[in-house]
């Protein structure tokens, strides 16, 4: 056992012949090193963890490409694991990659910002520290100052506070927002659109907004009830893509054409947000860059070559066919 143990790690003397004969074995038999116990042994670098509520979403996967590629180009092993919106699961999860001697746990999707979430966050944070992991949030709420995590996020304010200007600027006074819930990005991107409402001096209508999840069932309901209410709109801020597919779907089965009828804007940029007819206007969010970002500050800080804990990056508006100025006509 040790002759091979040796003959393997490349780290011993041995001779030709016995190289041979080592190498021909592992072949015959398809021997494979346990990598937990190289793990253990210091001797293989820690695989980084990436957990999300639901690796079905098209935003989600494209960080998890992300993950993926930076890990791989570090040498690394992804391990994808799903919560579904499960807190004991995730706990759990988190326990497990504390066992597996993760490099870093990234934790991506949005969450409210409660003190239950503080203090279960600020724990995951200290036990990774205390085994020289990290502990990353992507989309997530930030942390107090001194709890050991790094956070990584994009401009939802920002990026929602551009989707309202466009339609605001094209002469749309009169906007179905689809926002989402209270978790913090959807929070942030109600912000975004009350800051445009208030530069361009047109007052907040309580009638037309309409909250609930960031599904595309959702976005049918919540705009097939606003028509059949007889709520009047020109135009439908979505706080996602997918929420917009939805909305484009109850406005087609009432009769109205998009953009001729009803303008629409999502939030998101999901890869066949340009394939829709028309091709949907939207933010874009770097979510690919999100992934590769989280992993590469998570190793450096593991070597001690980066003090960055707080990333911001931008979003950008894409204008595309499913919208029209009023002022044109």
């Amino acid at each position: 056992m040790a002759t091979v143990s040796r003959t393997l790690a490349g780290n011993y003397p041995v001779s030709a012949v016995t190289r041979a004969r080592v190498t021909e074995a592992v072949e015959a038999l398809h021997y494979v090193m346990n990598v937990h116990a190289r793990a253990l042994s210091g001797q293989v670098a820690g695989p980084v963890a990436l957990v999300m509520n639901d690796i079905t979403g098209p935003s989600l996967a494209h960080v998890a490409a992300g993950v993926e590629q930076e890990a791989a180009a570090n040498g690394r092993l992804s391990l994808v694991c799903a919560t579904h919106d499960d807190v004991e699961r995730e706990d759990s999860l988190v326990r497990m990659m504390l066992e597996q001697h993760a490099a870093a746990v990234v934790l991506v999707g949005g969450a409210e910002l409660t003190k239950a979430y503080t203090r279960r966050m600020t724990g995951y944070a200290q036990a990774l520290d205390a085994v020289g992991s990290r502990l990353v949030l992507v989309g997530r709420p930030p942390l107090p100052p001194g709890v050991p995590a790094t956070v990584v996020e994009y401009d939802n304010r920002s990026g929602a506070f551009q989707a309202a200007t466009h339609l605001l600027a094209a002469g749309h006074r009169r906007i179905l927002f689809l926002g989402g819930t209270q978790i913090n990005t959807a929070v942030q991107r109600r912000a975004g659109f009350l800051d445009a409402l208030r530069a361009h001096g047109v007052p907040f209508e309580e009638e037309l907004e309409i909250s609930g999840p960031y599904t595309r069932a959702s976005g049918f309901l919540r705009t097939r009830d606003a028509l059949r209410d007889g709520l009047e709109f020109t135009a439908v801020l979505a706080g996602t893509d997918m929420v917009a597919v939805g909305a484009i779907a109850a406005l087609h089965e009432a009769d109205l054409r998009v953009p001729d009828d009803v303008s629409i804007v999502g939030f998101d940029d999901v890869p066949f947000a340009s394939d829709l007819t028309p091709a949907l206007t939207t933010v874009r969010v770097p979510y690919e860059e999100l992934g590769r970002v989280a992993v590469r500050l998570a190793l450096e800080k593991q070597e001690h070559l980066s003090n960055d804990d707080y990333v911001v990056l931008s979003t950008q508006l894409m204008v595309r066919r499913s919208t029209r100025s009023l002022l044109d006509s």
